[in-house]
């Protein structure tokens, strides 16, 4: 990594933290830390299970904990269990933390004046125009892939996601059963991998992997969620699972795809891929793309370490209410 850009992102680092008054403990002069302050705005009217607001903040459990205690003694929550399920607990504001929440977003919003008030038209347009593109970064940084058992939740509604997807844009439909299969035990190692990509706990896309020894890999299941496209999710998670198959020995990398989905032609065209003669039948493709393993290919893959969710955390995650 080059030092000269990890210097700039810490020197971006303490400069907000300053500017946004992160660093009084009074956050907002509401006498209290930015983090109740925040946790407060999660919580939001409707309140939100402990789990979720753990995940979506990326909190350690132990401080999370001791900020909802905090909350709860100061009368602006509650925190009682689900009565839908008692494994769940659920936070709630109180009318005085509604009352609280709804001061400090009229503060947040004097706040954010007070940054764009000193500067002219222009300049308040090109901080926004960049605050906006630091904000899509940072959120393609926070995505994370691993490698995942295709049984487990997360995986599975990857999966019925991008078959909903698949049968709202084909033009009569789509039916995995009728489409060359891609089956559990096919995108499990050392058979495939099936990549999950996970954002504050949440999952926001998947590719799988076919594997054939030293024959050409199958690309499968490529899927992002529209809540995350445009962050370049597609192309890392494809770049994943070449460096996966390169590093198992693969001569190249296969994949078919449907002629509706044009923004996918276009990212494997620009990833590498050349247009060729159908090399199977199935039966929704119109297109059949192959990339040959390069040097790079089989060097990254000697790099990729992605951890992979197993058989042995189905039952916990099942466990897992959310």
């Amino acid at each position: 990594m080059d030092t000269g850009m990890i210097s700039h992102v810490r020197r971006f680092n303490r400069t907000v933290t300053q500017r946004i008054g992160a660093l009084n403990d009074a956050f907002l002069a509401r006498g209290r830390p930015l983090g109740q302050a925040r946790l407060l705005w999660e919580i939001g009217p409707d309140g939100c299970d402990v789990r979720r607001l753990r995940a979506r903040l990326d909190l350690d459990s132990g401080y999370l904990s001791r900020l909802l205690r905090s909350l709860a003694g100061d009368g602006l929550i509650t925190v009682t269990r689900s009565e839908a399920d008692g494994r769940v607990r659920m936070a709630e504001l109180t009318r005085a933390g509604r009352t609280e929440r709804a001061e400090l977003d009229r503060l947040s919003d004097d706040a954010a004046q007070a940054i764009l008030g000193p500067l002219s038209d222009r300049q308040r347009d090109r901080l926004v125009t960049a605050m906006a593109d630091v904000e899509r970064l940072l959120t393609a940084s926070a995505i994370q892939l691993a490698g995942t058992d295709p049984r487990l939740p997360a995986a599975q509604a990857c999966l019925r996601a991008y078959f909903t997807e698949l049968a709202g844009r084909f033009d009569h439909g789509f039916d995995p059963a009728q489409s060359i299969s891609a089956d559990d035990a096919e995108l499990t190692r050392p058979a495939g991998l099936l990549l999950v990509a996970s954002l504050h706990g949440e999952p926001v896309g998947c590719g799988a992997v076919k594997l054939h020894g030293t024959g050409p890999a199958e690309i499968k299941r490529m899927w992002v969620s529209p809540s995350v496209r445009g962050l370049g999710l597609g192309r890392r998670i494809l770049a994943g699972l070449e460096a996966h198959a390169a590093a198992a020995g693969a001569s190249a990398f296969r994949l078919e795809t449907n002629g509706a989905l044009a923004e996918a032609i276009s990212l494997y065209r620009s990833a590498g891929y050349r247009e060729v003669p159908a090399f199977n039948a199935e039966p929704y493709a119109h297109h059949w793309f192959e990339k040959t393993r390069s040097p790079r290919s089989a060097e990254l893959g000697a790099r990729v370490d992605e951890p992979v969710v197993g058989p042995e955390d189905i039952a916990q995650q099942h466990r897992c209410p959310g």
